[in-house]
Parts: C-alpha cells; sequence; structure tokens
C-alpha cells in the first residue's frame, strides 16, 4: 500500500519545539518533492515548505521563514519538519504531501499535481 503517514504532532508552549515526520511506504520517496501544508480550525490549507527531490533546494512560506526547517532522508524514505519558535498561529493539522517531479533540484509549493498526501499531525501551541 503506497502511503505517507505523518507523525510528531503534540501540544507545546509558545516559544517550544517540535519535529515532524513524514514516512513513505510502498514507493520510493526520492521520485517525489516533499512539502508541508497545514489547517488551522476555520481555514484553508496552507502550503508551509517544500523541499526538492535531491534536498537541494527548499522554499518556504514567509510566516515560517526562520524558524522552520524541512530536511529528507532519502535512504530512510522520510521527510521532516524541524519547528523551533512556534507561535500559537502554528496550530494547525499538518500535512506532508508528495509530488513525482522529473526535476532533482527544483521545488514548488502547490497542491494541484500532489500524488500522496498524509493524514495529518495535529500541532497545537498554547499556554
Amino acid at each position: 500500500q503506497q502511503q505517507l503517514v505523518e507523525s510528531g504532532g503534540g501540544v507545546v508552549q509558545p516559544g517550544e519545539s517540535l519535529r515532524l515526520s513524514c514516512a513513505a511506504s510502498g514507493f520510493t520517496l526520492d521520485s517525489y518533492q516533499i512539502a508541508w501544508f497545514r489547517q488551522a480550525p476555520g481555514k484553508e490549507r496552507e502550503g508551509v515548505v517544500c523541499i526538492s527531490r535531491s534536498g537541494s533546494t527548499t522554499n518556504y512560506a514567509d510566516s515560517v521563514k526562520g524558524r522552520f526547517t524541512i530536511s529528507r532522508d532519502n535512504a530512510r524514505n522520510t521527510a521532516y519538519l524541524q519547528m523551533n519558535s512556534l507561535k500559537p498561529e502554528d496550530t494547525a493539522v499538518y500535512y506532508c504531501a508528495a509530488e513525482r517531479r522529473n526535476y532533482r533540484d527544483q521545488c514548488r509549493i502547490q497542491n494541484y499535481a500532489v500524488n500522496f498526501w498524509g493524514k495529518g499531525t495535529l500541532v497545537t501551541v498554547s499556554s
């Protein structure tokens, strides 16, 4: 079965950190760019960050730039999202998404050509 599974969500206080994981099974992740999206209660899903197949290129939304870091380990078929200095407005369900790309060194934060979505992991930032 081909799937993405996120883990690592939880409840933290403002200023704390979390590391999310996105594990692929049933397919090889290195043919896909990875992006993280999030959806806060009552809001539309928004793109947060992406990483290219090779890991050489990343793009971040302005809202998380300087606080979040995306990475990937193709040997482990897993991508990660390190989230530091978390704010209450980061509270959301976080989804990883895999899009098959021909280009190894490009990524784009978009949701119209995603091949696989995870089911999401909840991140709550509250004092």
